[in-house]
């Protein structure tokens, strides 16, 4: 049996709580299923005993102080975001309760902003981290942490000691690659479905809202250019096509994508351009040999080996499910 915690604070959100929660909740179903016996418990910790309010409006009920647990009995903890995470980043007891504890802790990690918190307790230093997409320069601010700001998530068996995700559901797709290192890959996949989940996705794909709305604010330099290539993809999007329409050399326009977003412009472009078809897809009123000739991958075989390998699917049967 597993014992896994999960910290809650005021304004915390409430699907970085219950997404993960659920999907433990659904493997243990899924074994009484098979006639086994549960992996998980599962458990609520707070400042003290009792409700929490949510940054949803309601509360959920944390059965016990973090003070109070022993830590050996743990398996894993982890740690939310939400409204609340900055108040928590102040909070001393708390955090120096937190590196009281880590060591004892086979499993710690995050999910979406509470990255934020272990950032601030130092736990992050010298490991890869993620967090949400609008949270990923805050997380910048911390020099020792490897920040990998487009990944969903940091689980792997490599990695199980220590580990974030992105914002919201990739908190979801978190709990299912530890389900799938605790339980292996057919429970995964019968949690995935039972929850209704299309794709089971891997930790390393990139999270698409960083494109959707370009962060000029921080990559002043590259705005224009930014706000340029969604309504251009179509187009020759080259380094040096682009080099040339940022009026910079090739070699520099690189160094400054690589500063400002943590990508390279060929990257930067083949996700925007992957966005741009799957809400093409998505709308329904594109063919697959329209979305890619529209979105500058110019053949489908080139479509399908960027949904392939981002998403795991085909872009035909990506539009069978969502067009």
């Amino acid at each position: 049996m597993r014992h896994i915690a999960c910290l809650i604070y005021p304004d915390v959100m409430s699907l970085d709580v219950t997404g993960p929660m659920q999907v433990f909740a659904s493997a243990n179903e899924e074994l009484a299923r098979l006639g086994l016996p549960p992996a998980y418990a599962l458990h609520l910790l707070g400042e003290t005993a009792g409700p929490v309010p949510t940054s949803a409006g309601f509360s959920l009920y944390a059965e016990q102080a973090y003070t109070s647990v022993d830590a050996t009995t743990l398996d894993t903890l982890l740690i939310p975001g939400g409204r609340g995470e900055t108040a928590q980043m102040a909070n001393l007891p708390l955090l120096n309760w937190l590196k009281s504890v880590e060591r004892a802790l086979p499993r710690l990690g995050s999910v979406c902003s509470g990255a934020l918190i272990l950032a601030q307790a130092g736990l992050l230093d010298g490991h890869c981290a993620t967090t949400h997409w609008a949270d990923v320069p805050a997380l910048k601010a911390f020099p020792a942490i490897d920040v990998q700001g487009e990944r969903l998530h940091t689980y792997s068996p490599q990695t199980r000691r220590r580990f974030t995700c992105a914002g919201v559901t990739a908190g979801i797709d978190l709990a299912l690659a530890m389900v799938e290192d605790d339980l292996g890959r057919p429970v995964a996949l019968a949690v995935a479905r039972r929850l209704v989940m299309f794709l089971k996705r891997p930790g390393d794909q990139a999270q698409f809202s960083t494109h959707l709305a370009p962060e000029t604010a921080r990559a002043p330099r590259l705005r224009a250019l930014l706000e340029w290539i969604p309504a251009h993809l179509g187009q020759d999007l080259s380094l040096q096509a682009l080099a040339d329409r940022a009026c910079m050399a090739p070699r520099t326009l690189s160094r400054v994508f690589m500063s400002e977003l943590g990508t390279t412009p060929a990257r930067y472009v083949e996700q925007v351009r992957l966005e741009s078809a799957r809400a093409l897809l998505q709308g329904g009123q594109v063919s697959v040999q329209s979305t890619a000739r529209l979105c500058g991958f110019g053949h489908t075989e080139s479509l399908r080996r960027s949904f392939h390998k981002a998403l795991g699917v085909s872009p035909q049967d990506y539009a069978e499910r969502f067009g």
